[in-house]
Order: structure tokens, then C-alpha cells, then sequence
């Protein structure tokens, strides 16, 4: 940077408040940037598509993992489904800083990252639309068919969805989901209380009660795996900092544990 000349330094002027939107969309750029150097993570952006006219893209990235190939695991992580939720997007484009930072955390997995599904909502200024309770199969939302032919193409095995809990809520919430009939074993249980210290946790399981309509289970049957959900749901009142380290190091420590399962499964 070239220096002032005068002899005199200026006086500081006041920083002004950076907006959410504005605090995301250089944290988004950032991590595009990381991913045009970094050897595990990649900026693949979905769409185009098309909204009153104008086109945008769904955010993307894709973590290969060391040693991941073609039948290696695969997770789809998605936050913003509101873009007025935009603390759960910087959480995950957080997630990603880590794995670029310690690859070794994600080995051999496959893992796509979609930090903003509300792209209309935060660009173009669409009307709440709450895509987070949106059925997949055949959506005119064209996020949600971008996110569905996505699914159907890549065959994820889990779906993890970060989010902003409900006003009063004071601690994290953890639902896990399966198809109607599917569940997973107890020997292969994705997520425990070891995984969530030291934040107070809320464990809630859905499974068995009857078809899910809403998100990417509900088209599961149509799928070439059938997969999971898991819902991490964190109290809005908690500071940027402690909300963003609860999601990094929980899901950080979820990766951990879901890595140990592919390596077990290659043992059956």
C-alpha cells in the first residue's frame, strides 16, 4: 500500500456497519477466491436460472476429499433457505474454510456445499417464499428444481441443513430424518451428544411417521440412494461467534464420525 504524503496523519473517520447481506457477499467472494487455489475444495456454481427476467446462479462448492473417488461417500450441506437467515450461510461457507484448512478431516468423502438457496430472495428481492418446508418433486421454485436435479444427478447418501432456530428457543436442536420404512442402524447412529459438546443439544428423530412432503426426502423414492436428513437448528440470540463455532466445530465432528462409517462400511 503507498504511503499518505503528508506529514500529518488524517484523523480516523467512523466506520460505517456492514449490512448481512453486504458481510456475506464478501465472505462469498472470498471463498470462491480460496477455491481457486485450494486442491480439495472447487467453486461449481448451479443454474443459471431465471426470475422475473433476470438470471442468477445457487452457490456451490464441492470438497473432494484425499483419496475420494467415484464411490465415495456423498453429503449435500444447504443453509439460506431464507435469505433473511444469513448467519447459518456464513457458518457453512465457514465449514468450508475449515476443510480447505485440514483436508484430512473430510478424507475420502464427497462433499457439496450450497450456502444460499434463497439466491432469488437475496438478489432480486423475492417475497419470503419458505422454501425450507417446499416439496422437491416438480418445484416451480427454481432453486428447489435446480437443487432436486442436483440430488437426482450427484445421488447424495445425507442431506444436512443448517438454520436458525425460532424465537425463544435457547439451545441447538438436531433432527434426523429418514424415508418412510428406512432406518438407519444403531450401530451406525450419525450423531451424538460427544459430536455437540460442550452446547447444550435437543435430539429429536422423525423417523416412522409416515411420507415426507417437504425437502429432499420428499423425493426420495425417486432417488439412487436412499438418504438421510439432518437438521441443525441454532438459537438466534447467540452471538455471530458462538453461533458460527457451534455449527464448525459440531458438523466438523459429524464429517469426523461419517468418514468412520464409509471406512466401516468398506469392512462389511
Amino acid at each position: 500500500m503507498s504511503s499518505i504524503p503528508f506529514s500529518r496523519p488524517a484523523a480516523a473517520s467512523p466506520t460505517a456497519p456492514v449490512s448481512p447481506a453486504a458481510a456475506f457477499s464478501s465472505h462469498l467472494s472470498a471463498v470462491y477466491a480460496l477455491s481457486q487455489k485450494n486442491h480439495y475444495v472447487f467453486g461449481s456454481p448451479l443454474g443459471p436460472f431465471y426470475h422475473q427476467g433476470r438470471h442468477a446462479y445457487v452457490p456451490r462448492f464441492v470438497f473432494f476429499g484425499p483419496h475420494a473417488s467415484d464411490d465415495s461417500w456423498r453429503l449435500a450441506f444447504h443453509a439460506g433457505y431464507d435469505q433473511r437467515d444469513l448467519r447459518a450461510s456464513r457458518a457453512l461457507l465457514r465449514l468450508v474454510e475449515r476443510l480447505a484448512d485440514n483436508a484430512e478431516a473430510g478424507y475420502g468423502l464427497n462433499l457439496s456445499f450450497f450456502p444460499l438457496v434463497d439466491v432469488a430472495g437475496f438478489h432480486h428481492g423475492a417475497s419470503p417464499r419458505v422454501l425450507e418446508t417446499a416439496g422437491w418433486g416438480g418445484s416451480a421454485v427454481p432453486e428447489i428444481d435446480l437443487l432436486e436435479k442436483d440430488a437426482r444427478l450427484r445421488g447424495y447418501h445425507g442431506f444436512v441443513r443448517v438454520e436458525s432456530a425460532d424465537a425463544g428457543d435457547e439451545i441447538l436442536t438436531i433432527r434426523v430424518r429418514q424415508p418412510d420404512g428406512l432406518a438407519i442402524s444403531p450401530d451406525l447412529e450419525l450423531i451424538s451428544s460427544e459430536e455437540t459438546e460442550p452446547f447444550p443439544v435437543r435430539f429429536e428423530c422423525q423417523s416412522g411417521r409416515g411420507p415426507v412432503t417437504d425437502g429432499p426426502l420428499s423425493v426420495a423414492d425417486d432417488l439412487p440412494v436412499q438418504p438421510f436428513e439432518l437438521v441443525l437448528r441454532v438459537p438466534a440470540r447467540w452471538p455471530d461467534d458462538v453461533y458460527h463455532d457451534a455449527v464448525g466445530s459440531i458438523l466438523t465432528r459429524f464429517i469426523l464420525r461419517y468418514r468412520a462409517f464409509q471406512a466401516y462400511g468398506q469392512h462389511l
